[in-house]
């Protein structure tokens, strides 16, 4: 479900850094994380998205993710910009 979400989504950014600047500053409606990503990785992300009350949904593979952002690599995080 939400590999769909992504993939149909209309702007994605992809990667850990530039999703806590989106949501810092404030574009984001909801934040996919990669499950099997590092935590080390992910943490900030998913701390800032708790911080802010902005949705996250959990992912089991990071390959999954990177394909349905139509991109070659594994993804730990993706943002979905409003």
């Amino acid at each position: 479900m939400s590999y769909e979400k992504v993939s149909q989504a209309k702007d994605v950014i992809v990667g850990t850094k530039q999703a806590v600047k989106a949501l810092k500053a404030g574009q984001v409606t909801e934040v996919v994380i990669a499950e099997d990503a590092d935590p080390k990785v992910t943490a900030n992300v998913l701390q800032t998205a708790i911080d802010l009350n902005v949705p996250f949904t959990k992912v089991d593979s990071m390959k999954k993710l990177g394909k349905s952002c139509g991109i070659d690599v594994g993804a730990a995080a993706v943002a979905i910009i409003q």
